[in-house]
């Protein structure tokens, strides 16, 4: 394992699992590559105010955040009345969870985008002022027209984009589906927004459609879940802002590096919920790739890396890649590694040495199989394909139990009744409600860690 730190910076350490031994000829390393964040005035999430909140994180930068709150005020948030009624209360919510000197702005939602507070595409800084002032131009709010989330994402980016700060963070709601602009127009605005600021996306509901809610998520880096009962949202959304008020460093990169002859394979983060890195890697000189990891505070998350080597023989053995982190200097300046870890690769004709599977790499390899099997299963189970959805489900089950992936196996049972978990032998409920379906779906990805 290996650390450094900036001063009054959070401290980052990587650590490696991995089963370096292959046999002979073998090209394929795998290793979970573990990185930690932690000190330097992070917080866990838990909301700064006054004196804590402006206090240096890195040198010669500030710690300001800016947040854009985006709010469905489509006619369907009309449907129930309660809907539009929880948004503004869960948005108000979030407002109030604000520390002090953090910039924000709320936008409302329809085939529009429209500034609802604080307007002339500027953002407010929040206290005790402008807070109430927020509060009271939600009360204006109301449900109307369609959804082009696309138009929301691109204002958010907009004011984002005018804040002198290092964290930039979107919170985006939505109850329906985007069906005022075409899916291309959509995927442009992530491809315009992506890695320029981060967003957690949430529908509330049953109505919208899991896959464009999740890839909001997945392409800004944020996180995806449902509130099926929107007097949850409240809770939720301030849950969210906590959660953004805890970061400290943004734009945190993976860099690997690979001697000649070798190369990436694939890079995954696993925990705390499986997403592939693999395509957005980014080239940063001869052997160096960059995965970006959006913003950091106190917390720990899990990358499965696999890089394929040239074969050797017995005896040999190589550094198969080198695994740092990385953040943008100042005014351009080469940036230095905040970890490092390094992944081995060792030829021998001991076959029980090269033939055993790291615990951390098998456990992960098995919850990125987990939610790709309850994606295949449902994706059949609406389709009609009873027999490949019991089969997919029961694979589900069977690696939910197997991991402790109690969450999981949970929102499972609601699916399917399960006869034997060990087996993974089940029998495809006949009765769903959507919500359940949906919460299925939209938590597939969330992980756990292996057991100790």
């Amino acid at each position: 394992m290996a650390t450094f730190s900036k001063s009054n910076a959070p401290l980052f350490s990587v650590e490696v699992y991995q089963n370096e031994f292959l046999p002979e000829g073998g090209r394929e390393v795998n290793a979970i590559v573990t990185v930690t964040s932690t000190g330097g005035g992070t917080n866990g999430g838990i909301p700064l105010t006054g004196a804590s909140a402006s206090a240096s994180s890195l040198p010669g930068r500030r710690t300001d955040a800016a947040v854009v709150v985006m709010v469905d005020c489509s006619g369907s948030m009309d449907y129930p009345p309660t809907k539009m009624r929880n948004a503004r209360d869960a948005t108000a919510a979030a407002v109030d969870t604000l520390r002090d000197g953090t910039a924000f702005a709320v936008v409302s939602g329809t085939h529009l985008a429209t500034e609802v507070y604080p307007g002339g595409g500027r953002l407010a800084t929040a206290d005790a002022t402008t807070r109430a002032r927020a509060k009271e131009a939600l009360r204006r709010l109301s449900a109307g027209g369609g959804t082009a989330i696309g138009t929301w994402l691109r204002l958010a980016d907009r004011l984002l984009g005018g804040a002198d700060v290092p964290i930039r963070h979107g919170i985006l709601l939505t109850d329906g589906r985007n069906e005022h602009e075409t899916p291309e127009a959509l995927r442009a605005a992530l491809e315009a927004c992506a890695g320029r600021f981060t967003c957690d996306a949430r529908g509330v509901g049953t109505d919208w459609e899991v896959k464009e809610v999740t890839g909001i998520a997945s392409a800004l880096l944020g996180t995806a879940d449902i509130v099926a009962d929107p007097s949850g949202l409240a809770a939720d959304f301030t849950r969210m802002m906590e959660h953004a008020m805890g970061k400290e460093v943004a734009d945190v990169t993976l860099r690997l590096w690979t001697p000649v002859g070798a190369e990436i394979a694939f890079v995954k983060q696993v925990a705390p919920t499986v997403e592939d890195l693999t395509g957005r890697r980014t080239e940063a000189g001869a052997r160096f790739g960059d995965y970006p990891t959006g913003s950091w505070g106190d917390e720990s998350r899990d990358y499965h890396v696999c890089v394929r080597v040239p074969e050797a023989g017995v005896g040999r053995e190589m550094l198969a890649a080198r695994a740092s982190l990385i953040i943008p200097e100042p005014a351009g300046g080469t940036p230095r590694p905040l970890a490092q870890g390094l992944v081995r690769a060792v030829w021998t004709d001991d076959m029980a040495a090269s033939t055993a599977i790291n615990p951390q790499v098998a456990h992960y390899t098995g919850q990125a199989e987990l939610a790709q099997v309850i994606q295949q299963g449902l994706d059949a189970r609406k389709s009609g394909d009873f027999d490949n959805a019991t089969a997919k489900l029961g694979r589900a089950v069977q690696l939910a139990a197997a991991s402790g992936n109690e969450d999981t196996a949970k929102l499972l049972a609601k699916v399917v009744d399960v006869v034997d978990a060990a087996t993974g032998t089940v029998r495809l409920k006949a009765r769903v409600t959507e919500a359940d379906e949906m919460t299925l779906e939209t938590r597939s990805t969330k992980t756990v860690r292996v057991k100790k």
